[in-house]
């Protein structure tokens, strides 16, 4: 699981001073309103930049999803100093690597080099951040690319198109129902035209955090921040509408029937996160109570399911206390061979009713805690996940600061804690369940034929 951070604050004169020093992590704000996070990090002599904008697929409407995405593409296909390509081989030649990925809450682009070659990346993202060409010709290529992969990724496989037949079965108003690749009529209708625009209202140094992680010098950092950013100027960013959820009512199942090998059930029921939470100590619990359900061999899916009923072929859970908007705590399943997901959904939902009418013990908790304190731990290990935790905190509005909390806050968790959140939110009121139904792997390939065939005809 990501984690990240966030600063607000003033710039003065011509330069923006330091606002915080904390765990190595340094932060100004630019004349222009970007953030800069700077964290020293000396084990190896590298260097992780990325600049993130607060910009995904939760941000778009009806008819243009997959826009970001498609943008992200773009960004790499021309400025007006540089030709399509020139971006990523001018990183190769400085034996470095990038590339840019897009979520929900935000479009993030990175580069990992040598540390004296930070100068080169920071004037090449400058440069990309105002001055973007979208030639129409690389559009129709990149558009094509991202249908492809869309067919690649989704529409042929089942689990993957499961899970976008849930997610847009379990929101109703939340913007998070929208897949980030986006739907594919929306892909086949999107122009050239719709990405300026959207190019043009989010892509700002005040909608932006740089953050350089590594063997750095944290005041050179921003002076090089401030050289190639600096003069950029900033634009007016839309406030977004609020879109919350509307009150579900009762359990949502859809059934996805199409060619695959095995059957499968997603369910997940709506929950809080970290910025939405009314009792803070709630989404810290729910991580808790992911831990017990799937954290290792050990835990309950695994050891119950798996291994004891021999029900499930795999099961597992999984929650993300750091995302904009409330989300939904997943608990997925293969049936074993021999059974059926009704079985299995039966299986998964008797642990849930044991979470609320049994304390887990507090061996069991202790157990978890270790694990998620380790796994904290060890992820600081990567410079560049140091930069995603902060990036990540930081464009949905946390701070950073609660990446540092994380640790005590788990550790102070209490088993009754963890019962009265599955309690409260483990309802059928907050439950969707999405069952894949095989058909035969010859229908696929019959129909694919069949879908060729007008193609070859003369």
């Amino acid at each position: 699981m990501i984690r990240a951070r966030l600063v607000v604050a003033a710039a003065l004169g011509l330069f923006a001073w330091p606002l915080l020093t904390h765990a190595t992590v340094h932060e100004y704000v630019l004349d222009n309103g970007m953030k800069v996070l700077v964290k020293v990090d000396r084990r190896a002599p590298i260097v992780v930049s990325q600049v993130w904008y607060k910009v995904g697929s939760s941000y778009e409407h009806n008819g243009i999803t997959g826009v970001s995405h498609v943008l992200e593409h773009m960004m790499f296909k021309g400025t007006r100093k540089l030709k399509p390509g020139e971006f990523s081989e001018i990183i190769a030649a400085n034996g470095g690597r990038e590339n840019a990925f897009t979520g929900r809450d935000y479009t993030a682009y990175f580069q990992q080099l040598e540390k004296s070659r930070l100068p080169i990346a920071l004037e090449l993202e400058a440069d990309r951040m105002r001055n973007l060409t979208l030639p129409p010709e690389e559009f129709t290529r990149e558009l094509g690319v991202v249908i492809e992969e869309r067919r690649l990724r989704t529409e042929d496989q089942p689990r993957s198109l499961t899970y976008e037949q849930f997610n847009a079965t379990a929101w109703t108003s939340s913007p998070y129902k929208q897949p980030i690749i986006g739907w594919m009529n929306d892909l086949e209708n999107l122009k050239v035209e719709d990405l300026r625009p959207w190019y043009e209202k989010w892509y700002a140094p005040n909608n932006a955090t740089l953050v350089v992680v590594g063997d750095v010098e944290p005041e050179a950092v921003h002076d090089l921040a401030n050289r190639y950013f600096g003069p950029l100027p900033g634009s007016p960013v839309a406030a977004l509408k609020p879109r919350r959820e509307a009150p579900q009512r009762g359990v949502r199942r859809v059934s996805v029937r199409v060619p695959a090998e095995l059957p499968y059930v997603l369910m997940g029921y709506k929950v809080p996160v970290l910025g939405t939470a009314e009792v803070e100590w709630e989404p810290y619990a729910l991580e808790m109570v992911t831990g017990i359900l799937s954290g290792g061999n050990s835990a309950r899916l695994p050891r119950e399911l798996v291994r004891g009923q021999q029900l499930a072929a795999s099961a597992e859970a999984g929650y993300n206390l750091y995302a904009r908007q409330d989300e939904l705590f997943l608990i997925d399943a293969t049936p074993a061979s021999g059974h059926d997901v009704q079985k299995v959904e039966q299986a998964i939902r008797a642990q849930i009713e044991r979470l609320k009418s049994e304390l887990v013990s507090a061996q069991e908790l202790d157990r978890i805690k270790a694990q998620v304190v380790a796994a904290s731990v060890y992820e600081k290990d990567s410079a560049f996940y140091q930069a995603m935790e902060l990036g990540q905190l930081a464009t949905v509005g946390l701070g950073w600061r609660r990446a540092e909390e994380y640790v005590e806050r788990v550790r102070s968790v209490t088993a009754e804690q963890v019962q009265a959140v599955v309690n409260k939110y483990f309802v059928d009121e907050g439950l969707t369940v999405a069952q894949l139904e095989p058909l035969s792997l010859e229908s696929r390939a019959a129909g694919t034929q069949q879908q060729a065939g007008p193609a070859l005809a003369p």
